[in-house]
């Protein structure tokens, strides 16, 4: 899929040259010849890269980025200008640009730069989903439940789990150390389908065991609270 490349530029020839070479570089390109527009189409039109002239009409190139990043938009930013100051590039990148290019630039260097910038915030992506799926996974001794994928792990195998099963282990997993009566456990994990009928815990408590306990007659993780229900704990 085409990356999209938004230009706020309000001089028409720096346009004209950078959509022809950015289109022939592979990328969609739209436009914008003064800040408000730069701004709506920033948040419209999910541009993957946005090239922004500093000095512009109606709003600078500087209130578009801070506004952005006010609104949460994160997308990656190239300020341009003609400018070859210090405390402009300062500034701009402070406001939220990631990158900055000082006028007259040619076409091949704002097409590597682009690359870069976009490479960067695919890492940046990368790493920020695998830090909440990190977070998000359950670690319990040698079991690690992972509600994103639908998936639960004993000692790095992959348990072989149907969809109440998994249902009962993750709600033990986000529960752990509690007790959890057979009766909280049919409401959770099964919505009372089968009222009165707590056998069905007990069932599935059992295949869950035989899947991940070395000796199910006695468990170290899912344990029996006589009287009361079941939990899961940390293995001693």
């Amino acid at each position: 899929m085409k990356k999209k490349v938004l230009v706020v530029d309000d001089e028409q020839s720096i346009v004209t040259l950078l959509k022809y070479n950015l289109q022939q570089a592979g990328y969609d390109v739209i436009t914008a010849m003064d800040g408000e527009e730069g701004l709506n189409l920033a948040v419209t039109s999910n541009p993957d890269v946005i090239l922004l002239d500093l000095m512009l009409p109606k709003m600078d190139g500087m209130d578009v980025c801070k506004n952005l990043r006010q609104q949460r938009i994160f997308t990656p930013i190239l300020m341009l200008t003609a400018k070859d100051d210090e405390f402009d590039k300062v500034l701009g990148l402070e406001l939220g640009a990631d990158d900055y290019m000082t006028k007259p630039f040619s076409p091949r260097e704002v097409i590597a730069r682009i690359k870069a910038v976009l490479r960067r915030s695919q890492l940046q992506s990368e790493s920020s989903e695998q830090e909440k799926e990190e977070k998000d996974t359950l670690k319990i001794g040698d079991l690690k439940v992972m509600p994103n994928h639908y998936e639960a792990y004993f000692k790095e195998e992959l348990l072989e789990l149907t969809p109440k099963e998994f249902e009962l282990l993750l709600y033990l997993a986000r529960n752990k150390g509690r007790v959890l009566t057979r009766d909280q456990l049919l409401s959770a994990v099964w919505n009372y389908d089968f009222v009165g009928d707590t056998r069905i815990v007990d069932v599935h408590i059992s295949h869950l065991r035989e899947k991940m306990e070395h000796n199910t007659k006695k468990p170290i993780y899912i344990k029996t609270i006589r009287g009361l229900g079941y939990k899961l704990e940390e293995p001693k």
